[in-house]
Parts: structure tokens; C-alpha cells; sequence
């Protein structure tokens, strides 16, 4: 997606070899005509396949899944970092996974209630890098007997395994923008 791209060439500050900073459009704050196009190219992507919901997970991807099931006209779904106290483990679909840029492991939560054996997913989110929070999604969608579609990712860290590991697992990985390389500070994409 070259508008995407040309966003990321404008706005993106390389932190290190592994690390990008976007928080002008998708991280902090939100370009709502870009976030708008992700989402109608989600749904271009994904529209044969017979969406009934959209999952992402709090609170980046939020945006980005949003645009996807308006375009789709599904409801949508986010997977919680913290536990409300209006549910209780019996009640949630829940995985343990470490987040690559934040350093630290999370518990992710979807109540029982919004994911079912009817349902047909698309998982969407902001970055992929190694791959984890994704690949608990996943496991939380099979878990609950949902088909999963495929996965929609903004931000691909082509250079990370994420993304690889989860297309050679059977899974469909569709990427707007795959960044190949942060090396010297460049962004370069594949």
C-alpha cells in the first residue's frame, strides 16, 4: 500500500536496527484518512472470505480493525491486556504472550460471549514483529471454534520472523507494508 509506505518515509523515526517509532499514525496518534484506506484495503482483501467479525487486540490495532469492519460491516472485536473486574477467568478466552517493542509479558482476554464455532475472523493489528501476540489470537480463535480467515497486519517487520512463521504455519498473512531492513537508520521495504 504506497500511501502507507510514503506515510512511513514521512513520519517514521527509526530507534534502532529492530525498532520503529510510528507514532504519528498508527502508535499515539491516529491519521484518520490513512487509517480509513488501511481499513477499505483490509476489507478488499478480505471480503470474499465470508467475515463475520474482526479481532485485534487493545489498543493500537483498534483503529485499523475498526475501518476494516466498517468497511466489512461485521462487528469488532478487541482482545483486553488487563482483566475488567466484571469478568472472571470462567468467562474469557485467555493466552500469556510477550510483547517485543513494550519488554514485558501480558495476559490477552476475549470474553467467551464474542467468539464462537459461527464465526469466521480476520485478525487484524497495527505491527508484526515476532509474532507473538498474533499466535495467541490465534490460539484463542481456535480455541473457541471460530474459523480463522486470515491475519491483516499494517506493519510487517519482514526482517523478524513473525510473519514468516506464521504464513508457514497455514495461515494467510496479508501485509500493507513489509519493512525489510532498519540498518544505519534507513527504512527499507521489501
Amino acid at each position: 500500500m504506497e500511501l502507507l509506505k510514503q506515510r512511513i518515509r514521512e513520519v517514521g523515526v527509526v530507534i534502532s536496527d529492530d525498532i520503529i517509532k510510528l507514532d504519528a499514525i498508527l502508535n499515539h496518534a491516529v491519521d484518520p484518512a490513512l487509517t480509513t484506506a488501511m481499513g477499505k484495503e483490509f476489507a478488499r482483501l478480505f471480503r470474499e472470505d465470508g467475515v463475520t467479525k474482526v479481532l485485534t487486540i487493545e489498543s493500537s490495532g483498534i483503529p485499523i480493525a475498526f475501518a476494516a469492519a466498517q468497511e466489512l460491516n461485521v462487528p469488532m472485536v478487541f482482545a483486553r491486556r488487563k482483566k475488567s473486574l466484571n469478568s472472571d477467568n470462567t468467562e474469557v478466552y485467555c493466552e500469556r504472550v510477550p510483547s517485543f517493542t513494550k519488554g514485558f509479558v501480558t495476559d490477552i482476554m476475549v470474553s467467551r460471549e464474542w467468539l464462537g464455532e459461527n464465526d469466521r475472523i480476520v485478525l487484524i493489528d497495527d505491527f508484526i514483529a515476532n509474532g507473538d501476540a498474533a499466535r495467541g489470537l490465534i490460539r484463542i480463535i481456535r480455541r473457541s471454534g471460530a474459523e480463522l480467515v486470515g491475519v491483516g497486519i499494517a506493519v510487517e517487520k519482514s526482517f523478524q520472523a513473525g510473519g514468516r512463521t506464521i504464513r508457514e504455519s497455514g495461515v494467510r498473512v496479508e501485509s500493507l507494508a513489509k519493512i525489510s531492513s532498519l540498518a544505519n537508520g534507513r527504512i527499507e521495504f521489501e
